[in-house]
């Protein structure tokens, strides 16, 4: 039974599904399952060091339970989008049912959309590939899957990486440098890659090129479709899962930086240069993303056999409380720059 704990990440989608049928103020019960009962849970809950061992390791991963957990989210995140948009297209919702439904859905294609496309596109099979770039496309980001893979991992705590903030670094200041230094990015290391086979970046071949024209027609099939107001409600929406996605970044490396050797290159990626947070249900409810040194330290590692690391740097809440106090900088600042030495 303890495997199906994993279930439970299945909550938000299904606060956000029964805010858009009930309506109302219904609408932010997905909001406050998730920044308010989640922290609550995390602090009265218990934190877990503990690591699965490696008898039980080999069984865990034998299970495809694990990996069918993250499959059913392509289709939940695409049937609640559905959902979302005729809601909005069929009938004349108040501004706070409007912004409840586009804050619900925002988290859901942040977590069941980018959280479960990250652990599915660090997998070698094409097919789970082809999976999480799917789950990429609400929020209109699939360049991360080049951009993460390819660029955070390698660069991962130094200067050359933008989503690895800064000590001293705002918030919002890094929302605009992650994202928009991010996608240039993407555009670089495809250009890179096809350089060395020898191709042409102005060909079918370039993933950017490809992943641009899905976008496009993802917003041109909704706009044929459905009413303006439903379209930038979907693409709002699309934005709130990029922000969750972008302060999840900046709280896993804030400060932490990797040294640089004096043949020019950097350290090895180590579990001290990730943020980690143990307590359990908000560990459960993002499939393991708060062990996130270990993520870094072995990226092909799944989720369910993810280990704490005693080296690693932890956070004295849970994510959901964390991205509330990276909103507020200066009290970000007072938690956070104590820490960091």
């Amino acid at each position: 039974m303890k495997d199906l704990k994993y279930l439970a990440a299945y909550i938000n989608p299904a606060f956000a599904v029964g805010g858009l049928l009930l309506g109302g103020w219904f609408t932010y019960m997905n909001v406050i399952f998730v920044f308010v009962l989640v922290p609550i849970f995390d602090q009265v809950g218990p934190e877990s060091e503990d690591n699965v061992e490696e008898h039980e390791r080999l069984k865990l991963l034998k299970k495809s339970l694990f990996d069918w957990l993250l499959y059913l989210n392509l289709p939940l995140l695409y049937g609640i989008l559905i959902l979302f948009i005729f809601t909005i297209d069929q009938n004349s919702l108040a501004t706070y049912e409007l912004v409840g439904n586009i804050l619900s859905v925002g988290i859901v294609i942040g977590t069941c959309g980018i959280n479960v496309g990250h652990e599915l596109g660090h997998r070698k099979s094409k097919w789970e590939n082809t999976i999480a770039q799917l789950l990429l496309i609400p929020a209109l980001y699939i360049h991360f899957f080049i951009e993460h893979n390819r660029g955070h991992h390698k660069y991962v705590g130094t200067e050359k990486d933008p989503a690895s903030a800064e000590k001293g670094q705002g918030l919002y200041h890094f929302w605009i440098k992650s994202t928009f230094m991010g996608y240039l990015n993407a555009w670089k290391l495809e250009g890179k890659r096809l350089q060395k086979s020898g191709q042409s970046a102005l060909s079918f071949k370039n993933q950017m090129i490809r992943f641009t024209l899905v976008q496009f027609t993802y917003i041109l099939i909704i706009y044929m479709l459905v009413s303006p107001v439903a379209l930038v409600a979907t693409l709002l929406a699309g934005v709130v899962g990029v922000l969750l996605l972008e302060t999840i970044n900046y709280l896993e490396h804030y400060g932490l930086r990797r040294e640089k050797l004096q043949n020019g290159r950097y350290e090895k990626v180590h579990p001290r240069h990730s943020w980690n947070a143990n307590f359990q249900f908000g560990r459960i409810v993002l499939y393991e993303l708060t062990r996130h040194s270990d993520h870094h330290f072995i990226a092909s590692k799944k989720y369910q056999v993810l280990d704490h690391h005693d080296s690693s740097p932890q956070l004295p809440f849970g994510y959901p409380m964390m991205i509330l106090v990276a909103l507020v900088p200066p009290l970000w600042f007072w938690i956070m720059d104590s820490r960091i030495q």
